[in-house]
C-alpha cells in the first residue's frame, strides 16, 4: 500500500523525468478541456482497461495502472466505448507506449527507438457521438510501392471518400465541402499500408489524416521487417508507428479485435503463413470474457481465416480451431479481411472447425489499390486498377446498429452513389442468331445465393446464373493491352481469373430490328434495390 501511495504521489507531484525507472505504468484521466494534460481538477478514471498484448489491468480508484516491465512490449489502452482519444502528432490515436529498455536488433527501416520507460499517462475525452449506429470506413492493401503511388491513394481513395461524402451547400453555386466525420466514425486498413518500403508511413498517414477520423492500422504481409530473424522482431518499425500490432478497441455498437495474423518464416518459402502467436491467444483469453454477448464483435486481420485455394494451406489449422473455439460464445461476430486483392465472402461451418449457432460470415474485401495500381491510366491520371475478378478499386463501409445488425457497402473510387453492378453487354447482335449471348452483371458484394434478375425491354424479369468465369470488361481489357505495340499503363491490367460474384442471362435475338434497353437489378441482405442498365442493338445481316 505503502508503495503505491508514493508511486501514486511521484505521478502527481513530480514530471516524469523525476520518477524512479523503470516504470511501465502511469494513470488515465478525463481530459475534460481537450488540452492532452490533467488539471487538478480533471477525474481520474477507474476502470479503464489496459494491456501489454498478453495481460489486462484496470485502472484503480486513483486511475493508475501497473504493469511489468518487459522489454520489447507496447502498453495500449482499450478504448472504452463512449470515450474517444487525444490524437499524435502524426493524427493517429494517442492510446500505445513501447517498453524498449534496451536496443533492439538492427533493421534498414529502423524498427524501435529505445525508449527508457518512464511512466506514461493516458487522455480519454467525452464521445458527443449518439450511440445507435457507428460508421465504419474499411481500406484494405493500398500498398504503394513508391511517393507517385502515395500520390494514387491521396487522390483516388481519400479524395475519392471526400468527394462521395462531402456536403452540399444550400447555395447552389458553392461547391460540396468535406468535414470530419462525415465519411464515418472510425476507419480501419487491414493491412499492406505500403507495398515493403516502410520509409511510406509517414506519408501514408498525412494522406489518411485528411479524412479526420481515429483510424487504426492492421499489419500486412508487406509491412514485415523482411531482415528481422525471427517472427517476434517482424514488425518492430511498423509497430514503432502503428503501435500494437494486435489490440481492441469498443463502441457502443461493436468491439473491435484487430490481430496479426502473418506469421513470418525467414529463410522458408513461403516467408510467411497466416497464424496466431501464443501471447495474442493469452490476451483474448483475457479480453473476450469481458465483452457483452449482445454487442456486435467484429474481428478484423489481413490474411483469410479461410483458405482461398483448395488443398494449399495458407493458414494454420490449429489456430483457427483455437480462435473459433474463443469466438463460439459470441452470438453476433463478423470477420474482417483483405490480402487476395479481390472480393469474397466465406461462411464458416463445422467443417472447418465453427460451432456457432449459425455460420460465420467473413468478409474478404477487396483492395484500394485494385490489382497493385495496374492498369492504364483514367482521366485523373490514376491506374484504374480492376481485380483480377472484375472488382473495380474502391473501399468499404460497414455500419452496425445497437442491436448487432450490420450493413456493407462497396464504393466504387472516382463513381457517383453506390455503383454496385457492374453489366457487360455486347453492342450488336444478328437479329435471329442463335441466342448464346449474354449479358454478364458483376454484383461487386454479391453473396453466392444472391438473386439477381435480368429483363430486356418491357419483358418480365428472369432470374440470371451465378456463373464461375471471368469478368468480360477485363478480358476485353486483356485484348487491348495484348494488342498495343506500347505499355498503355506502368504494369497492365490482371489476367482475368474466374469470379465468385459473376451472374449470366441469355440475351434475345428474336426481338425487332434495333435498339434495345437491358435491365439488371438485385436487393441484397445490407442494400435496398439495385437497378442498371445498357443497351444492344440487333441487325439484319446477309450472308
Amino acid at each position: 500500500m505503502r508503495l503505491a501511495c508514493l508511486f501514486a504521489a511521484c505521478l502527481f507531484a513530480a514530471p516524469v523525468a523525476a520518477l524512479p525507472p523503470p516504470c511501465n505504468g502511469g494513470f488515465i484521466f478525463h481530459d475534460a478541456d481537450g488540452d492532452g494534460r490533467r488539471n487538478g481538477e480533471e477525474a481520474l478514471l477507474e476502470g479503464i482497461a489496459v494491456s501489454d498484448g498478453l495481460r489486462i489491468v484496470r485502472t484503480n480508484a486513483l486511475g493508475e495502472f501497473f504493469l511489468p516491465v518487459e522489454s520489447g512490449r507496447t502498453t495500449f489502452v482499450i478504448k472504452p466505448a463512449g470515450w474517444q482519444l487525444a490524437r499524435r502528432e502524426d493524427g493517429l490515436p494517442d492510446f500505445w507506449r513501447h517498453v524498449q529498455r534496451e536496443p533492439g536488433p538492427v533493421l534498414k527501416h529502423g524498427g524501435i527507438a529505445d525508449e527508457f520507460p518512464g511512466c506514461r499517462n493516458f487522455a480519454l475525452s467525452r464521445d458527443l457521438r449518439e450511440p445507435g449506429q457507428l460508421r465504419t470506413l474499411l481500406f484494405a492493401d493500398p500498398q504503394p510501392r513508391s511517393i507517385a503511388e502515395v500520390g494514387y491513394y491521396e487522390r483516388g481513395i481519400v479524395e475519392a471518400v471526400m468527394a462521395a461524402h462531402a456536403s452540399q451547400s444550400a447555395a447552389a453555386q458553392v461547391e460540396p465541402v468535406y468535414f470530419p466525420r462525415n465519411a464515418g466514425d472510425l476507419g480501419l486498413t487491414l493491412g499492406d499500408v505500403v507495398d515493403d518500403d516502410l520509409s511510406l508511413y509517414p506519408r501514408m498517414n498525412r494522406a489518411t489524416a485528411r479524412l479526420g477520423l481515429p483510424w487504426l492500422h492492421l499489419a500486412g504481409n508487406h509491412d514485415i521487417d523482411f531482415d528481422a530473424t525471427r517472427d517476434e522482431d517482424s514488425l518492430r518499425s511498423f509497430r514503432n508507428t502503428y503501435g500494437p500490432d494486435t489490440f481492441a478497441w469498443e463502441e457502443h455498437e461493436a468491439s473491435f479485435v484487430l490481430l496479426d495474423n502473418v506469421i513470418y518464416r525467414p529463410g522458408q518459402k513461403p516467408a510467411y503463413i497466416g497464424g496466431l502467436r501464443e501471447d495474442q491467444f493469452a490476451f483474448l483469453a483475457a479480453y473476450l470474457p469481458t465483452l457483452p454477448r449482445e454487442r456486435r464483435l467484429v474481428v478484423a486481420a489481413h490474411i483469410p481465416f479461410f483458405e482461398p485455394t483448395p488443398g494449399r494451406d495458407t493458414f494454420r489449422d490449429g489456430d483457427r480451431q483455437r480462435l473459433f473455439a474463443l469466438l463460439a460464445a459470441f452470438p453476433h461476430v463478423l470477420l474482417l479481411t483483405a490480402h487476395g486483392h479481390v472480393q469474397r465472402h466465406h461462411f464458416h461451418d463445422a467443417a472447418n472447425g465453427w460451432q456457432g449457432q449459425a455460420p460465420l460470415h467473413e468478409y474478404n474485401l477487396g483492395a484500394a489499390s485494385g490489382a497493385y495500381w495496374s492498369g492504364a491510366k483514367d482521366a485523373a491520371g490514376i491506374p484504374a486498377g480492376m481485380m483480377a475478378d472484375g472488382t473495380p478499386r474502391g473501399w468499404a463501409e460497414l455500419s452496425v446498429l445497437s442491436d448487432g445488425r450490420y450493413y456493407l457497402s462497396w464504393r466504387v473510387a472516382g463513381e457517383a452513389g453506390n455503383q454496385n453492378i457492374g453489366l457487360h453487354v455486347p453492342k450488336v447482335l444478328r437479329r435471329g442468331a442463335y441466342p448464346a449471348f449474354g449479358a454478364y452483371a458483376n454484383v461487386y458484394l454479391g453473396l453466392p445465393d444472391a438473386l439477381v434478375e435480368m429483363r430486356v425491354g418491357q419483358g418480365g424479369w428472369q432470374p440470371m446464373q451465378r456463373v464461375d468465369r471471368a469478368d468480360p470488361r477485363l478480358a476485353a481489357e486483356n485484348a487491348r493491352d495484348d494488342d498495343a505495340t506500347a505499355l498503355r499503363g506502368f504494369d497492365r491490367a490482371p489476367e482475368a481469373a474466374p469470379s465468385t460474384h459473376l451472374w449470366r442471362g441469355t440475351l434475345p435475338t428474336d426481338l425487332p430490328v434495333g435498339e434495345h434497353r437491358v435491365e439488371v437489378r438485385t436487393q441484397g441482405p445490407w442494400q435496398g434495390p439495385v437497378t442498371v442498365s445498357a443497351t444492344y442493338r440487333l441487325v439484319d445481316a446477309a450472308e
